[in-house]
């Protein structure tokens, strides 16, 4: 019986829900010591001097920036506009965000290590700090960037000018998002461990990406890459925020090769978190779009400009946010005529990496308010200029203007049976009861887009970094009592993919679920995995898994040919059973054709090899577009500015759903992290380059009292894989700024242009 499809219990549930999870913050090994980093108090300054003699004196093992000043972080990328910038291990020469490390401590606990941070001495010249990426700036945060960009680039589709020209109605629009941090549960984490007689590395990190890290401190620590073992245990969320390697992680292994046969432990707190971890969302979409009178999304012209912090992350670039704007700004709407100018331009603030959705939460807000003010000037509603424009199935494939494929085309259906959960109609009616009256105004606000998913090396909608992130890897191993063993490239962040491995494989095979066991993130275990992003692993990690699945089942199928002299093509495995095509009964099972495999050789038919093992790999070439719509109906209070969600619905096209319960905790997840980032989340500097919101007391992040009940509806068309699955890790995301703030709007009748939504804000606009 098929266990895809069906939701069975999570192999992960036993230790998580007992507090057994492995995560790195649990790690205890002999003579461990712990690390602490010294921080930046400026965001922009030269260091004049380090003064670390006291701490030394102290008995303390310090590490200043001159110690690894040979070392620095590149991120490479092959567009002509890039500019290459070095981000290093540990600051030595000057600071270009507060927060940037500046010095480590070595000690026997944390709470030791931190008091060797006080006895060190820096010494800064201040210099003057640009903190918007769309102001003039002051200084340049690096020499090869006068300007800070670092990175611009143009997409270009028809001709704007001369559908503007015949345009009914053009509308324009400046919009700015907040700036975001990840928060996952456990912040960043690592343990360093050299083995001086081996010149081996073990490092655990709770990375998102544990190849990529392996790959690159090998190349760092001029190591063959055979020599770094990285391994990721359970990672306690992630977001896009653990799929950087950071100056952190590599100066803990530098030093901990420098100290060999000791553990070296660091693990973030939330302050150094919100103030060092890669940032998000910091954008200005200035929009031009032009409609024909029935409503037909002629042209869109966009200038977005992205602050992306002090650096260009490793391995994402700069360009990461920029390049995604711009390529799926029109989202799932047809649009033949497109210029939109994009740019990364570098600030004294954190550096900007991948986050959740990466820069669509930004660019479907823009989007979608360019739609609604086209609505209201032609006196259309919301739901019927989206379904004038909306991309269907019979244009599928349809070419966006970025040149990517879409291959969905089900946007209409899934904003139907949004708006059908909403009940429409009947907020339609209460709004109208209520106009006039003091009661709380009702608004509607909606959102469709497209969520890219499982990129292949030809749908890279981000840099052209040296690599292409296309394909992953998986082992799959029947050992001889007929249980299966799976090594996959795979990596979780908290998403259940040692249960949909195991669902994968078991169907693959024929095996139960139960006898399927999943072995993910560790660099020494399996081949090569890009790891967790870009809502990849479903697509990717998976169609690997049955691939390789398959492969194993032929094996045993041709064994067991051979042991009953009978046609491979006539025999089939059922829950581990084999027995012919039409007979109720099975000849034997499959732990007893793995028991030849590997103990009883002197039955092996002749021509076949001993083992029942495969591995293969999978690369989907382009991607699978998940379509997806979000609704809403909130109240807003007029006198404060308070707003109330009445109902939320999201209806997502996951293809085909191999475990339901993780897909739809999956978009639920997602839609609350986007509901946070519109309504509460903002990180803010003063002009001094000092993070104002730097603790949880000035960072709100949405509780569970403040996130609504959701509705979560499915359309289920199979994207063309070998599950015929798309990914919905992201897409929930997507929707909330425009559908909040296309609510607000439609509920007072004024624009919301800045994020966060927060009542302040809302009283101040209606003011």
């Amino acid at each position: 019986m098929s266990s895809l499809g069906s939701s069975p219990r999570r192999k992960e549930d036993r230790r998580l829900v007992t507090g057994h999870g492995r995560f790195v913050s649990d790690l205890e090994l002999p003579r461990m010591r712990h690390v602490a980093f010294l921080r930046s108090p400026y965001g922009h300054a030269r260091i004049t001097g380090v003064d670390a003699g006291a701490a030394r004196a102290a008995g303390y093992r310090v590490f200043t920036g001159t110690d690894f000043a040979h070392v620095a972080l590149r991120a490479q990328s092959a567009l002509p506009s890039y500019v290459e910038t070095d981000q290093p291990v540990i600051a030595h020469e000057k600071v270009c965000f507060a927060g940037e490390t500046v010095a480590a401590v070595v000690a026997r606990s944390r709470y030791h290590a931190e008091d060797g941070l006080e006895l060190i001495e820096v010494d800064y010249e201040p210099l003057p700090p640009t903190v918007c990426a769309w102001d003039e700036p002051r200084e340049p945060v690096h020499p090869e960037a006068p300007d800070n960009v670092l990175l611009q680039r143009t997409f270009d589709a028809g001709s704007v000018e001369d559908a503007f020209a015949a345009a009914a109605v053009v509308v324009e629009r400046e919009l700015v998002t907040n700036r975001h941090s990840g928060n996952p549960m456990e912040c960043r984490a690592g343990v360093a461990l050299w083995n001086a007689s081996d010149r081996k590395l073990t490092f655990w990190n709770g990375t998102q990406v544990p190849h990529i890290v392996r790959n690159m401190i090998a190349e760092l620590m001029d190591l063959p890459e055979g020599n770094v073992r990285v391994i990721a245990p359970d990672v306690g969320g992630g977001f896009g925020v653990k799929a950087v390697l950071y100056p952190e992680d590599v100066a803990l292994c530098l030093m901990a090769r420098a100290v060999p046969g000791v553990p070296l432990k660091w693990v973030e707190d939330r302050a150094e978190h919100l103030l060092a971890a890669t940032h998000a969302r910091d954008h200005r979409y200035v929009m031009k779009a032009g409609f024909a009178t029935d409503g037909e999304l002629l042209a869109v012209e966009a200038d977005v400009t992205c602050n992306v912090g002090a650096y260009s992350v490793y391995p994402w670039t700069a360009g990461i946010e920029p390049l995604m704007a711009g390529g799926l700004l029109s989202g799932p709407y047809k649009l033949t005529n497109y210029r939109a100018t994009v740019r990364g331009v570098a600030t004294n603030t954190a550096p900007s990496g991948p986050y959740r959705g990466v820069a669509r939460p930004s660019s479907v807000f823009a989007m979608e308010a360019v739609l609604d003010d086209g609505a209201r000037e032609l006196g259309l509603s919301g739901v019927d200029i989206r379904r004038r424009n909306l991309i269907r199935p019979e244009d599928i494939p349809y070419r966006m203007p970025s040149r990517l494929v879409d291959d969905s085309g089900h946007y209409d259906e899934c904003l139907t049976k949004a708006l059908d959960a909403l009940g429409y109609d009947g907020f339609r009616a209460e709004q109208e009861r209520r106009r006039g009256t003091d009661e709380p105004q009702i608004g509607i606000g909606f959102a469709c887009y497209n969520e890219l998913t499982g990129l292949g090396r030809a749908a890279s909608a981000g840099p052209r970094m040296p690599f292409r992130t296309g394909h992953d890897a998986c082992t799959v191993r029947m050992n001889p009592d007929g249980r299966v063993t799976v090594f996959s490239g795979v990596t979780s962040q908290g998403q259940g993919l040692e249960t949909t491995m195991a669902q994968i494989v078991a169907d693959g095979v024929g095996v139960s679920y139960d006898d399927v066991e999943v072995r993910i993130g560790d660099t020494d275990e399996s081949l090569w995995g890009f790891g967790a992003f870009s809502s990849r692993q479903a697509v990717i990690g998976g169609g690997a898994a049955h691939r390789t699945a398959e492969a194993v089942k032929e094996k045993v199928l041709l064994l067991a040919a051979g042991l009953l002299e009978a046609d491979p093509a006539d025999l089939r495995i059922e829950d581990g059973q084999i027995s012919v095509v039409g007979e109720q009964k099975a000849r034997m099972s499959v732990a007893e054709v793995a028991r030849v495999a590997y103990l009883e050789s002197n039955r092996l038919p002749e021509g076949i090899e001993p083992g029942l093992e495969a591995t293969k790999f999978y690369d989907p070439i382009r991607g699978a577009f998940a379509a997806g719509a979000q609704v809403a109906a909130i109240e807003v209070d007029r006198t404060t500015g308070e707003l109330t969600i009445l109902r939320y619905v999201c209806v997502e096209d996951a293809g085909r759903a191999m475990h339901p319960q993780i897909v739809d905790g999956q978009i639920l997840g997602s839609i609350a992290q986007g509901i946070g980032g519109a309504l509460y989340e903002h990180l803010v500097y003063d002009d001094d380059g000092n993070l104002s919101t730097g603790t949880l007391l000035d960072y709100l992040m949405p509780t569970s009292a403040e996130v609504p009940d959701m509705v979560i509806g499915h359309v289920a068309h199979p994207a063309d894989n070998p599950l015929g699955v798309r990914g919905v890790g992201e897409g929930g995301t997507l929707g909330p700024n425009a559908v909040l703030a296309g609510a607000v709007a439609d509920a007072l009748g004024v624009r919301i242009d800045t994020l966060p939504i927060t009542p302040a804000s809302v009283w101040t606009v209606l003011q």
